[in-house]
């Protein structure tokens, strides 16, 4: 195999499509039983608040209204048709378990087998496990509390008041899922906002501006781009919400109040000392990276690779893809992963393939019959 792709989600469809487009020999990896169901695990009334104009991969617009929002329905169906529309070779329900070196290329350790392969993209983008404060454990046991990643709705809550801990664009918006039917806080410190509300005449006049900001000014290969990256990601840190996010919150009765910090007889307690009795705790504060099963020195103190573009240049034919920061303050949103994806693409089909290459196979392909799906 030439090229292996771990994640069948937007980084790596955005992927497979250039590799097709340029001939590469690749196959898609994805641990989920089908295409988008990552979005489709997610709240019920995630919307994003970037149009559909601007949420869609290279080779297939969003088949929404240009100005819409999409849901994470809209988006797990765009997906799922973009992966079968443009025949890419994704193959779900196979979980990766170790990617290492060996000889001139990497092993790939996946559940249905292993496969040897001369490039291997990680498309897994870099949150992966909750971050939830150790305090936790200290609170009410009678008290119910889940990670943002667990949130599927108000019926989740149990009767009483809410502290949803984290105030980002993810708090702020469970924040107002939970208050038609709950007294909710909202902790944390406030990262700012975009400067128009979504769906007004200045959002729909100056979305093309801060498009053009976002994906081509705000790029690491500039001192712009660089701070910025440094200020959001060492350490990490929120970006700002939607424009009108906070007006809402406060016309909803969300109450905002100082960070979280820890617990007094099982109640949280926050940075002003105040403590809250509540009966739920949704925690959106956020992910950490997990990359343990990538078996390779090419990871910083943070817990991100080190590379260029997505290129690690320690560990040729290795390469990221959905990364915070990869190349532009969009990289980690849909529709700024196609130019990330084709400037990967585009290097790895550059690498020669080593003398001998039908030795990058997967182990099942060589006793399988030709043809036959060596991984499901």
């Amino acid at each position: 195999m030439h090229t292996v792709v771990i994640g069948g989600s937007q980084a790596g469809l955005a992927t497979g499509y250039h590799l097709k487009r340029l001939g590469v020999d690749h196959v898609i990896l994805d641990e989920n039983d089908e295409v988008g169901a990552s979005w489709r695990n997610r709240w019920e009334s995630l919307h994003l608040f970037t149009p559909a104009r601007y949420s869609c991969l290279p080779g297939m617009p969003s088949p929404l209204p240009p100005r819409s929002r999409p849901g994470k329905d809209d988006i797990a169906d765009y997906l799922r048709t973009y992966s079968e529309e443009l025949d890419l070779p994704v193959r779900t329900a196979v979980r990766v378990e170790r990617v290492a070196a060996e000889g001139d290329g990497y092993v790939v350790e996946a559940t249905d087998g292993d496969i040897r392969a001369h490039n291997v993209v990680i498309a897994t983008g870099a949150f992966h496990n909750p971050r939830i404060p150790e305090f936790a454990e200290t609170l009410h046991l009678d008290m119910i509390q889940m990670h943002s990643s667990e949130y599927r709705s108000p019926a989740q809550a149990q009767e009483g008041g809410v502290l949803v801990v984290g105030a980002g664009q993810s708090g702020a918006e469970i924040a107002l899922d939970l208050v038609h039917n709950h007294q909710v806080w909202l902790s944390g410190n406030d990262n700012g906002e975009e400067p128009t509300t979504p769906d007004t005449f200045a959002d729909r006049l100056l979305m093309p501006l801060m498009w053009f900001v976002v994906s081509r000014v705000v790029n690491v290969a500039n001192p712009i781009g660089r701070k910025a990256r440094d200020h959001f990601l060492y350490p990490p840190r929120g970006i700002p919400r939607a424009g009108g996010t906070k007006k809402k919150l406060l016309e909803a009765g969300v109450e905002w109040v100082p960070r979280t910090t820890g617990s007094s007889d099982g109640h949280p307690v926050l940075e002003d000392g105040r403590v809250l009795d509540v009966a739920n705790v949704v925690w959106c504060t956020g992910f950490v990276t997990d990359y343990s099963w990538v078996d390779l020195p090419v990871f910083d103190d943070f817990g991100y690779p080190t590379h260029d573009r997505g290129v690690v240049e320690s560990q040729p034919g290795l390469y990221f893809m959905g990364l915070p920061f990869q190349s532009t303050l969009s990289s980690a949103l849909v529709g700024g992963m196609g130019r990330d994806a084709e400037y990967i693409a585009e290097h790895l089909s550059r690498r020669r393939s080593p003398a001998g290459s039908v030795a990058f196979a997967t182990d099942q392909e060589s006793r399988s019959a030709p043809g036959s799906g060596a991984v499901r």
